[in-house]
């Protein structure tokens, strides 16, 4: 569905709303800052999990270890990290930090703090109207559609409807440094599909051209 509210206006309305979501506090297990990307009118929206101890002193999503690895993704298809961060609204499920889990890696966010936060996704959601919704990982993927394996669900494009809104949805694996399923097959190669069928999508196409944004 193509957007029909002038861009200006869409982020002003995205920069009122960021102001919003950096005063919540409403989940006391979360450690802030929330943290948030540009306020970007955008058609594609990148969805991750929740940001890690980094992203919080960087103020910014995927700002550490394993945004390297999912920019150096995209890089190949036209946007760099500092251009990709210009022109995609970039969201996740959670937006403050977890914590640590006592067994290892970060703290993965609770049902209670999950729907918590929904309202904040759900809003940029239907401000943005986007043609393209990229969720990084199982977690962020499981808001949208029903998933088992990853491998049943990356590598494909997802038709949906949120908030009467048609859009596609294109999964990618969390680019995390502790997972191997990105780097060994057959996720490598599912992932491949994945980034192809981005590359080729019509929302993609629009962030490239160099007179869009």
């Amino acid at each position: 569905m193509i957007q029909t509210k002038p861009r200006q206006d869409m982020s002003s309305a995205l920069t009122a709303h960021q102001i919003k979501l950096r005063e919540c506090h409403q989940c006391e297990a979360m450690i802030g800052p929330v943290v948030t990307g540009q306020p970007v009118a955008s058609p594609i929206l990148l969805v991750g999990q929740a940001p890690g101890v980094k992203e919080g002193t960087a103020e910014r999503p995927f700002a550490w270890t394993a945004g390297k690895t999912l920019f150096n993704w995209f890089d190949p298809l036209g946007l760099s990290e500092e251009v990709f961060r210009q022109r995609v609204y970039m969201s996740a499920v959670c937006r403050c930090f977890p914590g640590k889990n006592p067994k290892g890696g970060d703290r993965v966010p609770n049902a209670g703090e999950i729907e918590a936060c929904s309202h904040w996704l759900n809003a940029e959601i239907e401000l943005l109207r986007p043609q393209l919704i990229l969720p990084v990982g199982k977690l962020a993927i499981s808001r949208f559609i029903e998933v088992d394996k990853l491998t049943e669900v990356i590598g494909h494009i997802h038709p949906i409807t949120l908030h009467d809104n048609d859009c596609d949805l294109i999964p990618l694996p969390h680019p995390s440094g502790a997972s191997t399923w990105h780097r060994t097959e057959p996720g490598k190669g599912l992932l491949q599909q994945a980034l192809d069928l981005i590359g080729r999508h019509r929302a993609w196409k629009t962030l490239l051209e160099t007179d869009a944004y």
